[in-house]
Formats: C-alpha cells, structure tokens, sequence
C-alpha cells in the first residue's frame, strides 16, 4: 500500500484558523475568567501558529484547551485530516497509516468524537422511510456464474 504525506500539504496557518474558527465561534477566550486573547500576553510559541497565552488571572492555555484535542501534540494539519476521513467514513487503520499516528488513539478519538455528535443531535437518521437496495449495496460482488 502506498501512503502519501497529505497534512504537508495543508498550510499550516490556516488549518490553525480554521480549527479557531470550528472551536471558538466567539473567539479564543480564558477559560478560567472568560477575558478575550488580546488581554493576555504569548507564554510559549514554540508549537507556532499554536500559542500558549497567560491571562492576567494567571490561566495559560491554547487553541485546544477545554476541547476534545486538549493536550494533543498533533498539528492543525493532522486534526483536519482526521476530521476529514472520519466525516467521510474511511476506516481507522487506513487514516492512521496515511497521517502516522497510533491507530488505538485515533480510534479513541473517533468514538469520543462520534459520542459527543449523537449528544448534539448532529447525526440524524435518514429522512426517507424507505431505502433502496442499489443504495445499500455498491460493489456487494459480483453475479454468480449461470445456472446451467
């Protein structure tokens, strides 16, 4: 099997606004005092574009505090592409390979993940009442040899 290296090819930047974005609609805050990100000064920035910040109460934290990646050491790049092929359904042990992190964390993660989405509501069942068979089956095999 062949593997690429797909989170070299993300910006890294970006996926960072990105993830602010998806995890702080509002903006990055304290989450001990609720103060907003200017108010605070950088702490560490030695995982840049992900910054370590002290408020003036004397809480550090980052992007990933109080998030399901809280103490993660993954980059933005790898969180988005693990994002990704969960939400498209692509099986762990291939996700793990392609982006080279440990198939039973990530594994974790997905069913941490997809725990907190059926607490949301996000998956719902399908709208229709009826399904059908072409759509449960694609490439179920192929047809038996004639009947004699």
């Amino acid at each position: 099997m062949m593997t690429f290296p797909v989170t070299d090819l993300w910006d890294e930047q970006k996926c960072h606004d990105f993830l602010l974005n998806l995890l702080h609609p509002q903006g990055l805050a304290c989450p001990r005092c609720t103060a907003p990100v200017p108010q605070a000064r950088v702490h560490r920035r030695d995982r840049a574009p992900i910054l370590q910040y002290q408020c003036r109460c004397g809480r550090i934290y980052n992007l990933f505090t109080r998030t399901i990646w809280q103490g993660t050491h993954h980059s933005c790049a790898t969180i988005i592409e693990i994002l990704r092929g969960i939400t498209q359904g692509k099986p762990t042990l291939k996700l793990a390979a392609e982006l080279g992190v440990d198939r039973k964390h990530l594994l974790a993660r997905r069913h941490q993940l997809q725990t907190y989405a059926l607490a949301d509501g996000l998956s719902a069942p399908l709208p229709d009442a009826a399904v059908e068979c072409d759509e449960m089956y694609q490439n179920a095999g192929e047809k038996r040899r004639t009947a004699s």
